[in-house]
């Protein structure tokens, strides 16, 4: 049996009194509970990443850009797979989503990724249409089942649970083909080195 899974799932918002966490936690604990899995929860409130970007190509100037990029980048190159978790804001995701994409590259490149969603009625589907095409630009693989939760701040009772069992059963299934997804990735990277 293979070793499992290295799964980082990242939380984008950073907004106060953001749902984003319980997602997070929930969708986690769905992968953390899969003999197949391991997960990193990178939470980009309480990891913040620079604003300012150095010149293309270059190492950033300030050792505190470089401190806090450390804090994030190798769990991000570690992982086998993804899930983002992320709210739709204005028809899209996040800007700190956006900054910790752009932060990375060959990090992304071959692996899959994941979305759960959340918002009012679209139910964080735009931010998900939106973030395909970024990580498409980055090599990775986007699942086609994705977990999308309308009315999102009802959807999670007081401990954390979802309270329709259906969302469950969506994570299992995308937690399912990422599974797949990861490990034929996985071993593509090991038997040729991407961009090799």
């Amino acid at each position: 049996m293979s070793a499992p899974l290295r799964i980082a799932v990242i939380q984008g918002s950073t907004r106060d009194g953001r749902l984003g966490p319980t997602v997070a936690r929930w969708i986690d604990a769905h992968a953390a509970d899969r003999p197949d899995m391991t997960t990193d929860l990178i939470d980009l409130a309480e990891t913040p990443l620079p604003t300012v970007f150095p010149q293309l190509g270059q190492a950033p100037a300030r050792a505190e850009d470089r401190d806090l990029l450390a804090a994030v980048s190798p769990r991000i190159a570690a992982a086998d797979a993804f899930v983002v978790v992320t709210p739709e804001y204005n028809h899209s995701y996040p800007a700190s989503l956006k900054n910790a994409i752009d932060w990375h590259n060959r990090e992304w490149h071959a692996k899959p990724v994941g979305f759960v969603a959340y918002g009012g009625f679209s139910a964080g589907l735009r931010a998900i249409e939106h973030l395909r095409g970024v990580f498409a630009e980055l090599h990775a693989v986007t699942l086609r089942d994705a977990v999308g939760l309308q009315g999102a701040w009802g959807q999670f009772d007081a401990a954390g649970r979802a309270v329709d069992p259906a969302t469950d059963t969506a994570a299992t299934a995308m937690l399912d083909r990422l599974a797949w997804w990861a490990q034929v990735l996985r071993e593509g990277r090991a038997k040729t080195p991407y961009g090799a």
